[in-house]
C-alpha cells in the first residue's frame, strides 16, 4: 500500500538486531502480524520461520508467500492467499474518458442507489456472492446470517477500513432488493475498494464490472490520484480487476502458527 504508514513493531534476533517488522492487530481472535516484513538481510528463511514458530505461536502472520508455504510445511494452518491491488488515477483514464466509465449503463429493471440501506438489506446479495466453491466463502456463515449482518454493519460503520466514502453505490432490482455492491473506504489516505458483490441468482454476470467501472470513475472525477482493492487467490474476479487497470502491489499468505 503505497500510501499507507503502518505503525511498525519489531521483533529481534538473539543478537539484538531487528529481524522482522510488522503491524499489530487482531485476527480470528488471536494476535495478529500483519505486513510482516523481513529486515535483516542476513536472516535467511530458516531462520526467519523459527522466529515466527519461537515468538508467534498461535498468533495469525500476513506475511512474504515463501514464508507463509514453509510455515504451513511445518504445521501452521491457511487463512488467506491475497493481493493487493492498485489502479492509477491521475493520468490514466480509460478510453472515453472518466465521463464514459461513470455513465455506464445498466440493464433493464436495475438502477444504482446510495449506499445508506442498513446492513441487513445488503447481507442476503453478499453471501450469495461468496457461496460455496467461492474462495472468500465463509462455512461459519451457512444459516447464520446475523454473522454476516454484523459484519456488514461495522464495514459500514467505518469500523473496519476507515470511513465510507461517498463514491459508494449499490444496484438494486425492480422490487428494489439489493442485488450488488461496491463499498468505498478510505484506508489511511487511499480510496479502498472494500466490499464488491453481485448476487449471481439475478443473472447478469456484467453487473459487478459495470458498478466498479461508474464507483472507480466517480473517486477519479472527485480528484483522487489512486485506488486499491485486495483479491483472494483463485477469484475469478481478478481478470475484471486487471482489464480494468489494476496491477498487483504485494502479495501475502495469511496462516495460523500453531
Amino acid at each position: 500500500m503505497a500510501e499507507k504508514d503502518p505503525d511498525w513493531q519489531y521483533g529481534y534476533g538473539a543478537d539484538g538486531d531487528a529481524l522482522v517488522r510488522y503491524e499489530r492487530g487482531e485476527r480470528e481472535g488471536r494476535p495478529w502480524a500483519d505486513q510482516l516484513e523481513v529486515v535483516d538481510p542476513r536472516a535467511d528463511l530458516a531462520a526467519q520461520v523459527a522466529y515466527v514458530r519461537a515468538e508467534m505461536a498461535g498468533w495469525v502472520v500476513s506475511g512474504p508467500v515463501g514464508l507463509g508455504e514453509e510455515l504451513v510445511r511445518q504445521g501452521s494452518t491457511v487463512l488467506r492467499h491475497g493481493h493487493t491491488m492498485e489502479r492509477k488515477l491521475a493520468g490514466a483514464a480509460p478510453d472515453g474518458g472518466w465521463e464514459a466509465w461513470a455513465s455506464t449503463p445498466l440493464r433493464a429493471g436495475f438502477r444504482v442507489v446510495p449506499c445508506d440501506r442498513p446492513a441487513g438489506e445488503l447481507a442476503p446479495g453478499s453471501l450469495a456472492a461468496f457461496g460455496p466453491g467461492h474462495p472468500d466463502h465463509r462455512p461459519e456463515d451457512a444459516g447464520n446470517a446475523p454473522s454476516a449482518v454484523d459484519r456488514l454493519a461495522e464495514l459500514l460503520a467505518g469500523e473496519v477500513i476507515g470511513p465510507l466514502l461517498p463514491s459508494s453505490a449499490l444496484v438494486v432490482d425492480d422490487a428494489d432488493r439489493v442485488v450488488a455492491g461496491a463499498v468505498l473506504t478510505d484506508w489511511d489516505g487511499l480510496p479502498w475498494i472494500a466490499h464488491v458483490f453481485r448476487d449471481p441468482a439475478h443473472g447478469y454476470p456484467g453487473l459487478g464490472g459495470d458498478l466498479l467501472r461508474r464507483t472507480v470513475a466517480d473517486v477519479a472525477l472527485a480528484g483522487r490520484s489512486a485506488i486499491g482493492l485486495a483479491v483472494t487467490e483463485g477469484n475469478r474476479a481478478r481478470r475484471l480487476y486487471e482489464e480494468m487497470g489494476f496491477t498487483v502491489t504485494r502479495s501475502s499468505l495469511t496462516v495460523i502458527v500453531p
